[in-house]
């Protein structure tokens, strides 16, 4: 079992994800929270600033007011990331069969919340957005805060299977390519990341 203390910076502005609509937040989007208290919690820190229009998606703050991310966002990401590179023969994903099984039960993000640390004022990003419809197309407008490039994530890693590290340094390494966040098709949300340590873990020390 191993411990990957990580730091990650974006090279590409990330967008938050969470909405600002409590109502909404709670029926949909809190929802794959893992359990009743992390999604009491969730709805909770999207309260961010009046000003803030409705239908905007936001940065979750802590109890300080600070952007933060939450720990399945993470695993989401490695998710997504294994889906794609499984695809790709001799790539580390290629070998896990049920991948979003092992994410699951094998990997986990020791820190609830983490703080996303920027020195940069947090902006908007608006963006059209264009659907097919039986009426014929649609267009609207896409509008959520943003981070700028340069943002810094410190977080650690708990894997519990030694077999799948390699692959989780490869999901990493693939956040220079697709991001965090809200239209990281775009090239949003994009990161390098740095293994600030590797350590060894028993599974007692774990569960205590």
């Amino acid at each position: 079992m191993m411990i990957l203390k990580c730091r990650l910076t974006t090279v590409e502005a990330m967008l938050g994800t969470a909405s600002n609509n409590k109502e909404i937040h709670s029926e949909f989007i809190a929802s794959h929270a893992p359990d009743a208290k992390s999604r009491e919690e969730e709805i909770e820190a999207v309260g961010v600033e009046e000003t803030i229009e409705k239908g905007m998606t936001v940065f979750p703050r802590n109890k300080d007011g600070q952007p933060i991310l939450w720990d399945y966002q993470i695993k989401g990401f490695f998710k997504d990331a294994c889906s794609s590179l499984r695809k790709i023969k001799g790539s580390k994903s290629s070998g896990i069969r049920a991948y979003k099984k092992e994410i699951d039960g094998l990997i986990f993000i020791e820190e609830r919340e983490i703080l996303i640390q920027t020195k940069e004022h947090i902006e908007s990003c608006q963006r059209p957005l264009r659907a097919q419809t039986a009426q014929g197309d649609k267009n609207s407008l896409a509008s959520s805060e943003e981070i700028a490039a340069g943002a810094v994530m410190e977080f650690s890693i708990i894997v519990m299977s030694d077999g799948l590290v390699p692959a989780v340094k490869e999901w990493l390494s693939y956040g220079k390519l697709r991001g965090l966040g809200q239209w990281r098709n775009s090239g949003k949300g994009r990161f390098v990341c740095k293994i600030l340590e590797e350590r060894l873990a028993e599974f007692a020390d774990i569960l205590e």
